[in-house]
């Protein structure tokens, strides 16, 4: 490894036992430690193991990640790591620090983790290839609640394609106060409010919430939106909504209903 640099160290989903061997070599090597805290979160006993697992860490929150003249200073003479659960390149804040990195000469290091997106599919049982683009529930903002995310679910339904959906994790926006996971009754007003406001319904849609995937608490469950939105328990969430489903699949998804 190069005496300076930053490192890009994707944590893995969300337990430090998943982290791969790379990982956790680079982070122990790093002379800094910054841990990504807006994208995604990991479950606090593990962020309470952290420091024993690699060494002293630093909370850094996105005003610091898209301002990141601190820690490319630091990469200049010294080794950094970034810490990002899931892979490190899913937000494109953490592309642009490669893209920084090469404009200044220094070297920066992607070590590649588990995500979200690789979990999901397989573990529902849904084709990997009949998933569309992506979308992101984002809290309402006063009036302001932005209708793509169900424009890009219907897209990919019209193609028979289904669709993941990240849920927010910051109720400011701003990716530098205390991250509030949105739960399942926000994220189904979210997609209700988004209906509303195109004439499109989602009631008698298939829901699938994933919760806490790739921890021991995964938990899945498949319903309408209306049992969906009453479940309480698991602490981050996402949402797949299929199109029509395969034969498989749908004896597959069959296994996770409400």
């Amino acid at each position: 490894m190069a005496e300076n640099g930053l490192w890009l160290i994707g944590l893995g989903p969300g337990g430090l036992d998943r982290m791969t061997v790379r990982a956790r070599d680079a982070a122990v090597s790093a002379n800094h430690r910054f841990l990504e805290g807006y994208t995604a979160l990991l479950p606090p006993h593990e962020l309470e193991r952290l420091e024993e697992e690699i060494g002293p860490w630093q909370l850094m929150m996105r005003s610091m990640v898209e301002n990141p003249d601190e820690i490319l200073k630091l990469a200049t003479s010294s080794k950094v790591a970034l810490l990002v659960v899931g892979d490190p390149l899913q937000a494109t804040t953490h592309v642009d620090l490669q893209l920084r990195c090469a404009e200044i000469g220094v070297p920066c290091e992607v070590v590649h983790g588990v995500s979200i997106t690789t979990i999901v599919t397989g573990a529902i049982g849904l084709q990997s290839y009949r998933f569309g683009r992506q979308c992101t529930f984002a809290y309402p903002y006063g009036e302001y609640l932005p209708t793509s995310p169900l424009d890009i679910i219907l897209s990919n339904r019209e193609r028979g394609l289904h669709t993941l959906a990240l849920l927010d994790l910051d109720p400011t926006g701003m990716g530098d106060g205390e991250q509030q996971p949105m739960s399942p009754k926000v994220a189904i007003d979210v997609l209700r409010q988004m209906a509303s406001k195109t004439g499109a319904s989602i009631e008698d849609w298939t829901v699938i919430l994933c919760s806490d995937m790739g921890t021991d608490d995964a938990n899945i469950v498949s319903g309408s939106a209306k049992k969906i939105e009453a479940i309480t328990n698991g602490r981050i969430h996402c949402l797949v909504i299929p199109a029509e489903l395969h034969d498989v699949e749908e004896v597959a998804v069959a296994r996770w209903a409400a």
